[in-house]
């Protein structure tokens, strides 16, 4: 047994850490059975030196999750290197492993830079580009060059740039790119929290002289941002700015630091324009600009604001496709197609253009029946890159300030052939581990987590947006909850959903409401059923998930300030006022759920999350008044929307969806509700008409009440409507609706149509957590206690799933042949495992040929193989 996947604050080796008290984490592997940690020990010590700071002793203790550090008062700018020492079962020491973080400015007044930005009475020298030229009216600004030359003695022993902007930036020094993120800082509620970013940069420099600079455009502190019809939408401010400093360490003790002042410099550079909807446009011509070019740098403001250190993974590159298709059209230009439908931007290499040489890049999701690229469902997105060439042999364009949702560009002005060699998209989104696999034995549904993954990978960038590629690109609260269960399986998503909670909480009103989304632009209503919510159902899950106790005690007050809100203006407990936008069940097929019946489900659905979150923490009065409420309110919706035969009010699929899975429902009633459910999916051929809020529960809750029959003829249908017929019909990212193109209608409306947008695919959760089988039990908290329970059914014969969890390496799959099934597992040590054996014959059961004797197995750690005849 051997320790592994050290995290500091659930990052692995952070840098620039901004947690005064962070929390130590760290997963077990190992093959024997029954293994498990018994005691631990943690020692650390600062980069340097050999003397250790902190030694926790050996403590006896099963703990594994987010230990809290309890040495020393950490310091600014310090490496801290951590080791932990594990004992087994017996008591024998298991294993050693060690890691490092490192602290970035963790106190205010150690900043000592300004905010500098554009003085507009010395603009930089060169006309701007015309509506024309930008092919995105509106967006003529050009992004900021600014610049800094200084001297160091010698050559530094350690140096570090602390930097961050009011926009989107890329540093460099000495001519080289610093670091590799994209679109720093990213975005949050800017007034209340702005992230720095913390390089290393001791490499980077050199004695003598030396260059800093940075790019800066618009991002989202001043560009378009959200559905704004008018540039800049001004959310936060009217003008980019930049604020860095850099500290640089000697070996005799000494220290220089060069911040952001009103000695800086701006000049003009061969980015005309820059916005993150729009596009860029390069002129290459303008890349190496004169000295006389430059004017001083405004000293924006002095006051550095609400800065805090990145707490997550950064946005990066992460992938790079490369065309499967160029389709060559009139001289000059071609249609490119990818493959996959996805979000960044082109990298295109230019051959032999002459200086002045107009190149345009299009992007889109999809292509019309004659083959030309569908651009109207981007609305005001432009989504254009141009590039002036500079009339050299080989140049390369790459946009770094924009990104877009496509599968196919349109490439116009191109000099000559463009072949698949000419091109590459990168893909970026935040940096987040992916952690989980699922894979079947249908095509079709492998295709299926296939979309599921690319939407999740989309979308998760700077925040949970609803889709890539129009002028939205927001964070909605409802899609992220329906979502983050199947989010938490395919990837690590603790510190980027606890990142993006601050933002929900920091968006409540007045009253106590959540919003429709965070950060805050363009709907700043209070927030609708099932999308508020998310703002006391994405903590709980990522307590369950995670063991994130601090996310659950830093979001428990606006929890209870939701429900409180609900109550205080529905005090007959039926959620029927103050509802904000109502949505519904947005983007439902031939039904209408009522809107007081989904909302008074998900009243009663926060309420029961808050009393057992008030239970996790200790507040017991609490508790008990939230427990009750939720029984209030369990009982007004059943006299209000429960009939006696079973039927929901609506009678839609999703109605009797909510009325099960939140244990709405008398018991003597639950089955006759499951009975009408089937009935309404049979008489529709086995479609279903579930949107948004629905379709997460769909095959669920079929499969926990007998009905997995219909579950797995949902799962493989592929007539229209169902996951399947987008397949069908080329998808290779999850659909905003589910008529979003079809045999009969072709398009839908252009208004609201992305071909990216992750909402839908919430069904991954149930492939992973009842198809391959790895789920936890009700009490179990980060799959402590591990319910395996695969299920096979549909044309099926094989299904498995791996997830690296929070306790380590959790796998479970199953295979039918002529001569039975055959289940494997694997259970991390530390964790148990109640596993259920699809079988129709208990005394089948075999384990490496040795009767088991039982259909349920308890397991500790270990790998297990069982055979036994499968179920009827």
């Amino acid at each position: 047994m051997t320790p592994y996947g050290l995290t500091t604050e659930q990052r692995t080796e952070p840098l620039g850490l901004g947690e005064p008290h962070p929390r130590l984490s760290w997963k077990l592997d190992g093959d024997r059975r029954g293994a498990a940690q018994s005691a631990y020990r943690i020692t650390a010590t600062e980069d340097g030196s050999p003397r250790t700071i902190w030694d926790s002793g050996r403590r006896e203790s099963a703990d594994t999750l987010l230990v809290a550090w309890d040495g020393p008062a950490l310091r600014s700018g310090t490496r801290y290197h951590w080791r932990v020492e594990v004992w087994d079962e017996t008591g024998a020491h298991a294993g050693t492993a060690q890691t490092w973080f490192e602290t970035g400015l963790l106190h205010p007044d150690e900043w000592t830079a300004v905010w500098i930005g554009r003085d507009p009475n010395r603009l930089p020298h060169f006309d701007p580009p015309t509506d024309e030229d930008l092919v995105s009216p509106g967006a003529a600004e050009a992004p900021l060059y600014l610049r800094q030359t200084f001297r160091l003695a010698r050559r530094p022993m350690r140096a570090r740039l602390y930097a961050t902007a009011r926009g989107v930036y890329e540093p460099q020094l000495n001519g080289r790119r610093v670091g590799d993120r994209e679109l720093a800082p990213g975005w949050t509620e800017y007034h209340h929290r702005l992230q720095y970013q913390t390089y290393d940069v001791t490499e980077q420099l050199r004695e003598g002289d030396n260059v800093l600079t940075a790019i800066v455009a618009d991002g989202w502190w001043s560009g378009y941002v959200g559905f704004e019809p008018r540039r800049p939408a001004r959310h936060y401010g009217d003008v980019p700015g930049f604020l860095a400093q850099l500290v640089v360490d000697f070996e005799d003790g000494s220290q220089q630091i060069i911040a952001t002042d009103g000695t800086w410099t701006e000049q003009p550079g061969a980015i005309r324009a820059a916005d993150l909807m729009m596009g860029q446009f390069v002129d290459a011509r303008l890349a190496t600009p004169g000295d006389d070019t430059c004017s001083p740098a405004l000293v924006l403001d002095t006051e550095t604001g609400p800065l805090v250190a990145e707490p997550d993974h950064p946005i990066r590159i992460v992938d790079d496709l490369i065309p499967v298709h160029v389709s060559p059209r009139e001289p000059g230009r071609f249609i490119v197609d990818f493959g996959q439908n996805l979000v960044g931007r082109i990298c295109l290499t230019v051959r032999g253009a002459a200086a002045g040489q107009r190149i345009v890049l299009r992007h889109a999701e999809v292509l019309t029946d004659d083959g030309e690229l569908y651009r109207d469902n981007l609305r005001r997105a432009a989504a254009t890159d141009t590039y002036v060439g500079a009339g050299g042999e080989h140049e390369i364009f790459e946009p770094q300030f924009t990104f877009h949702g496509f599968r196919y560009a349109e490439v116009t002005g191109y000099p000559g052939e463009l072949t698949e060699d000419d091109l590459i998209a990168r893909v970026i989104h935040n940096d987040i581990p992916f952690t989980g696999s699922f894979e079947c034995s249908d095509p079709m549904v492998n295709q299926l987590q296939s979309n599921i993954v690319w939407g999740q990978r989309g979308n998760f960038l700077a925040v949970p947006t609803d889709c890539p590629q129009r002028d939205e690109r927001l964070g909605w609260l409802a899609d992220a909850q329906v979502f983050a269960p199947t989010a938490t399986r395919n990837a690590d998503v603790s510190a980027f959903f606890a990142r993006w909670l601050r933002d929900v909480v920091d968006g409540r009103d007045d009253d106590g409401a959540f919003r429709d989304v965070a950060p805050v632009v363009s709907v700043d209503r209070e927030g609708a059923p099932a999308w508020g919510d998310a703002g006391v159902i994405i903590p709980w899950l990522l307590w369950r998930t995670y063991g994130d106790r601090r996310v659950l005690e830093r979001c428990f007050d606006a929890m209870t300030g939701w429900v409180e809100h609900i109550r205080r203006h529905n005090p007959d407990l039926l959620w029927r006022h103050r509802t904000g936008n109502s949505f519904g069940d947005w983007l439902q097929v031939d039904a209408e759920t009522p809107r007081d019946v989904l909302a008074t489900a998900y009243f009663a659905r926060s309420t029961g999350i808050v009393a057992q979150a008030a239970e996790v923490l200790g507040r017991d009065q609490a508790a008990a008044e939230f427990h009750a409420l939720h029984a209030a309110i369990r009982v007004a919706f059943a006299d209000a929307y429960v009939k006696s035969d079973g039927s929901v009010e609506g009678g839609t699929q999703t109605a009797y969806l909510l009325a099960l899975e939140f244990d709405l429902l008398p018991p003597e009633l639950i089955d006759a509700a499951v009975d009408h459910l089937a009935a309404d999916v049979e008489k529709r051929g086995n479609r279903l008409t579930t949107g948004f809020v629905g379709v997460p529960l769909l095959c669920p809750v079929l499969a926990d009440h007998g009905r997995a029959d219909l579950a797995y003829a949902l799962l493989q249908q592929d007539e229209y409507p169902s996951w399947g017929y987008s397949i069908r019909h080329g998808a290779t990212t999850i659909w905003e609706r589910w008529d979003g193109w079809t045999e009969h209608g072709g398009f839908q409306s252009a208004a609201m149509n992305s071909f990216n947008h992750y909402s839908l695919g919430s069904v991954g959760d149930w492939l992973y957590g009842q198809v391959a089988g790895i789920d936890q039990t009700p009490g179990s908290v980060a799959y402590s206690e591990l319910l395996l329970r695969p299920r096979p059914g549909g044309t099926l014969t094989w299904a498995r799933a791996e997830q690296e969890t929070a306790r380590g390496r959790v796998t479970c799959g199953w295979s039918i042949t002529d001569d039975g099934i055959t289940v494997t597992v694997t259970v991390p040590p530390g964790a148990t495992a109640l596993l259920e054996i699809p079988t129709s014959d208990p005394g089948s059961v075999r384990e490496n040929g040795a009767p088991v004797g039982s259909s349920t197995v308890r397991l500790t750690s270990g790998r297990f193989t069982f055979t036994a005849i499968p179920a009827l």
